[in-house]
Protein backbone atom coordinates (compact mmCIF):
# COMPACT_ATOMS: atom_id res chain seq x y z
CA UNK A 1 0.00 0.00 0.00
CA UNK A 2 1.38 3.16 -0.62
CA UNK A 3 2.33 5.74 1.95
CA UNK A 4 0.64 8.91 1.45
CA UNK A 5 2.40 11.85 2.06
CA UNK A 6 1.57 15.20 3.85
CA UNK A 7 1.92 17.31 0.45
CA UNK A 8 -0.29 15.34 -1.65
CA UNK A 9 -3.15 15.20 1.08
CA UNK A 10 -2.76 18.87 1.76
CA UNK A 11 -3.02 18.99 -2.15
CA UNK A 12 -6.39 16.97 -2.12
CA UNK A 13 -7.71 18.69 0.52
CA UNK A 14 -7.24 22.48 -1.22
CA UNK A 15 -8.57 20.70 -4.54
CA UNK A 16 -11.78 22.91 -5.73
CA UNK A 17 -15.21 21.42 -6.85
CA UNK A 18 -18.10 23.04 -7.69
CA UNK A 19 -21.57 22.62 -6.27
CA UNK A 20 -24.30 23.41 -8.63
CA UNK A 21 -27.80 23.76 -8.27
CA UNK A 22 -30.04 23.37 -11.13
CA UNK A 23 -33.54 23.62 -12.00
CA UNK A 24 -34.55 20.43 -12.91
CA UNK A 25 -37.18 21.05 -15.48
CA UNK A 26 -35.07 23.99 -17.44
CA UNK A 27 -31.64 23.24 -16.50
CA UNK A 28 -31.21 26.53 -15.28
CA UNK A 29 -28.48 27.01 -12.80
CA UNK A 30 -30.10 28.43 -9.22
CA UNK A 31 -27.20 28.62 -7.36
CA UNK A 32 -23.37 28.05 -7.90
CA UNK A 33 -20.90 26.92 -5.34
CA UNK A 34 -17.44 26.65 -5.03
CA UNK A 35 -16.22 24.79 -2.58
CA UNK A 36 -12.82 22.45 -1.52
CA UNK A 37 -12.52 19.35 0.74
CA UNK A 38 -11.39 21.72 3.67
CA UNK A 39 -13.88 23.98 3.44
CA UNK A 40 -16.38 22.12 3.64
CA UNK A 41 -14.76 20.24 6.51
CA UNK A 42 -14.18 23.65 7.96
CA UNK A 43 -17.85 24.60 7.74
CA UNK A 44 -19.25 21.17 9.18
CA UNK A 45 -16.83 21.33 11.88
CA UNK A 46 -17.82 24.79 12.73
CA UNK A 47 -21.94 23.86 12.80
CA UNK A 48 -21.12 21.56 15.06
CA UNK A 49 -19.47 22.73 17.14
CA UNK A 50 -22.20 26.19 16.96
CA UNK A 51 -24.84 23.38 17.76
CA UNK A 52 -23.24 21.61 20.97
CA UNK A 53 -22.72 25.07 22.42
CA UNK A 54 -25.99 25.93 22.10
CA UNK A 55 -26.95 23.04 23.55
CA UNK A 56 -25.23 23.14 26.28
CA UNK A 57 -26.21 26.61 26.99
CA UNK A 58 -29.09 25.99 26.89
CA UNK A 59 -29.32 23.20 28.71
CA UNK A 60 -27.02 25.42 31.65
CA UNK A 61 -29.00 28.48 31.72
CA UNK A 62 -32.29 27.48 32.08
CA UNK A 63 -34.34 25.41 34.14
CA UNK A 64 -34.02 22.20 31.86
CA UNK A 65 -30.97 20.90 33.63
CA UNK A 66 -33.62 20.08 36.59
CA UNK A 67 -34.87 17.03 34.47
CA UNK A 68 -31.12 15.71 34.27
CA UNK A 69 -31.30 12.24 36.19
CA UNK A 70 -28.31 12.72 38.99
CA UNK A 71 -28.67 16.81 38.93
CA UNK A 72 -28.52 17.71 42.40
CA UNK A 73 -28.70 21.90 42.84
CA UNK A 74 -27.03 22.01 46.68
CA UNK A 75 -29.46 24.35 47.44
CA UNK A 76 -32.48 21.83 47.35
CA UNK A 77 -30.43 19.18 48.57
CA UNK A 78 -30.01 20.90 51.84
CA UNK A 79 -33.35 21.82 51.92
CA UNK A 80 -34.34 18.33 51.44
CA UNK A 81 -32.44 17.12 54.09
CA UNK A 82 -33.57 19.31 56.86
CA UNK A 83 -36.89 18.86 55.56
CA UNK A 84 -36.40 15.06 55.98
CA UNK A 85 -35.32 15.65 59.88
CA UNK A 86 -38.38 17.76 60.23
CA UNK A 87 -40.48 14.92 59.43
CA UNK A 88 -38.83 12.27 61.07
CA UNK A 89 -39.05 14.20 63.99
CA UNK A 90 -42.99 15.27 63.83
CA UNK A 91 -43.48 11.80 63.38
CA UNK A 92 -41.80 10.67 66.73
CA UNK A 93 -43.97 13.26 68.33
CA UNK A 94 -47.15 12.02 66.94
CA UNK A 95 -45.98 9.01 68.41
CA UNK A 96 -45.54 10.21 71.89
CA UNK A 97 -48.56 12.51 71.65
CA UNK A 98 -51.09 9.30 70.57
CA UNK A 99 -49.87 6.98 73.01
CA UNK A 100 -50.32 9.10 75.93
CA UNK A 101 -53.44 10.36 74.58
CA UNK A 102 -54.44 5.95 75.00
CA UNK A 103 -53.13 6.09 78.21
CA UNK A 104 -55.23 9.04 79.33
CA UNK A 105 -58.22 7.73 77.87
CA UNK A 106 -57.02 4.09 80.10
CA UNK A 107 -56.96 5.98 82.92
CA UNK A 108 -60.37 7.87 82.56
CA UNK A 109 -61.82 4.50 81.36
CA UNK A 110 -60.58 2.97 84.50
CA UNK A 111 -58.56 0.25 82.70
CA UNK A 112 -55.59 0.92 84.59
CA UNK A 113 -53.00 -2.10 85.14
CA UNK A 114 -51.45 -1.51 88.14
CA UNK A 115 -48.23 -2.88 88.90
CA UNK A 116 -47.43 -3.99 92.77
CA UNK A 117 -46.00 -1.04 94.42
CA UNK A 118 -42.42 -1.85 95.94
CA UNK A 119 -42.90 0.47 98.90
CA UNK A 120 -45.89 -2.28 100.23
CA UNK A 121 -44.09 -5.32 99.88
CA UNK A 122 -42.93 -7.70 102.87
CA UNK A 123 -39.74 -8.59 102.58
CA UNK A 124 -38.80 -11.04 105.65
CA UNK A 125 -36.11 -10.38 107.46
CA UNK A 126 -33.21 -12.49 108.34
CA UNK A 127 -32.55 -14.02 111.49
CA UNK A 128 -29.17 -12.86 112.36
CA UNK A 129 -28.18 -14.88 115.10
CA UNK A 130 -25.90 -14.02 117.77
CA UNK A 131 -23.59 -16.67 118.62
Amino acid sequence: MAKLDAGSTLKRLRNRYRLVVMNDDTYEEVVTFKLSRLSVYVALSTVFVLLVGLTVALIIFTPLKYYIPGYDDLKIGREYQQMKYRVDSLEKQVGYQAKYIDNIKKVLGGDTASSLDTTQLKVPKDDISDD
